[in-house]
């Protein structure tokens, strides 16, 4: 196909009026620059896009590090020992402690390993803690080795003589909230926070001075505190006051608004922020009837993290766990922007969107734990087990 190009031209009998006034007054205007015949759009005006300069994009809230090598390494830790840690916790609560092999593909989520891989791979990494088996079904079964069901009668044996710690945290828990009350669910989901026995909705039976189970309507089973102990209702914070004034005094900080004008010195400015950080709210009480963004609930829901932390094993837990109980302790969205104002304190860990908090002063400059549970250091011989190669503990594959 031939294409034509016409240009029109400007007869000479006919003059252009000029639309803009400034050329009216102008004897001879030069109108050569309306009369030209060609099309200058081939021209480049504007910088080509491959020749731009590219813009730094911000970072990303999902992939933001926080710089802290000693507890980024726990972080690490946890993500290499998912698979021992969440299959050891589902195949515990199996009959005969095993499983199908077909059936652990459907399961990668309980199981920790990624959707679409074989679990073949990452029992290979394990030889002293799983083993495979053919079942009289002549179906290949996973289990535990004969060395691991010795290491979980050793584990159980630990949480009996620990139950009565438990119970004792689970009535602080109950304390903390908001009703008195928590769903058995969300205790059961974070269990390995606190050291709580996966049969402990067995165990609650034991305790009718402390606890009650009430089943709601749908069906969700909720635990309730029975007996209000007094002397329970003391927090970390208040204890550690009474030993250590000024160092709780430092733990946080809720500063005063000023204009710089006032050119006040640093004691002056510490003097003036004390008014704002201290004293801090009771967390066993109801000063979650706040009005939600006062300063006195910002302090409430500081503590309340405190405390929660302060519960668990490694004094540590994530973001997501924090969260999973907004409606008890009445938090907020803002939970990670509130913890992030107190770095003398807390400390979060990998990225904004997939955090761990850390409670600092629980931790030596090295990122080791001061104050180990005896379940920590199990775990923490678990581990040095589990990278043992096959052979070398001289047990072989069989299993119980």
């Amino acid at each position: 196909m031939s294409w034509r190009v016409l240009v029109s031209k400007i007869p000479k009998s006919k003059t252009l009026t000029p639309k803009f006034p400034s050329l009216v007054s102008n004897p001879k205007p030069n109108l050569s620059i309306f009369s030209s015949p060609f099309s200058t759009s081939f021209l480049i005006t504007k910088t080509p896009k491959k020749y731009r300069k590219k813009r730094s994009k911000p970072d990303s809230p999902r992939t933001k590090p926080v710089q802290n090598p000693h507890l980024e390494s726990i972080l690490q830790r946890d993500s290499y020992f998912r698979f021992l840690t969440r299959s050891k916790s589902f195949l515990s609560t199996q009959p005969e402690h095993a499983l199908r092999l077909d059936d652990t593909g459907k399961l990668y989520r309980e199981l920790g390993f990624p959707g679409g891989r074989k679990v073949s791979r990452f029992l290979q990494r394990h030889p002293t803690i799983f083993a495979t088996y053919r079942h009289a079904d002549n179906k290949m079964w996973v289990g535990f080795t004969k060395f691991m069901e010795e290491l979980l009668l050793e584990e159980k044996e630990i949480m009996n003589e620990m139950e009565s710690d438990i119970v004792n945290k689970v009535r602080k828990l109950l304390m903390m909230s908001k009703y008195k009350r928590i769903p058995l669910s969300k205790i059961h989901h974070c269990r390995l926070l606190f050291g709580v026995p996966d049969d402990f909705r067995d165990r609650v039976a034991k305790y009718p001075e402390f606890f009650r189970i009430v089943m709601e309507d749908d069906g969700k089973r909720i635990l309730e505190l029975v007996k209000w102990d007094p002397l329970f209702a003391v927090s970390a914070i208040e204890r550690e006051f009474l030993v250590d004034e000024d160092r709780v005094k430092k733990m946080f900080k809720f500063p005063v608004k000023y204009v710089k004008d006032l050119g006040l010195e640093y004691d002056e400015m510490k003097k003036l922020n004390s008014l704002n950080t201290l004293p801090m709210v009771s967390l066993y009480s109801d000063r979650w009837r706040f009005d939600l963004w006062s300063l006195e609930a910002e302090k409430y829901r500081i503590g309340v993290v405190h405390e929660f932390l302060r519960l668990t094993l490694e004094k540590r837990a994530s973001i997501h766990h924090i969260v999973e109980f907004k409606e008890e302790f009445r938090l907020t969205r803002q939970t990670y922007q509130m913890l992030k104002k107190q770095p003398q304190t807390f400390y979060l860990a990998g990225t904004e969107m997939n955090s761990d908090v850390f409670l600092k002063d629980a931790y030596d400059g090295d990122g080791v734990l001061i104050v180990r549970d005896p379940q920590v250091v199990f775990n923490d011989r678990l581990h040095t087990y589990d990278q043992i190669q096959e052979g070398e503990l001289g047990y072989g594959d069989d299993t119980t």
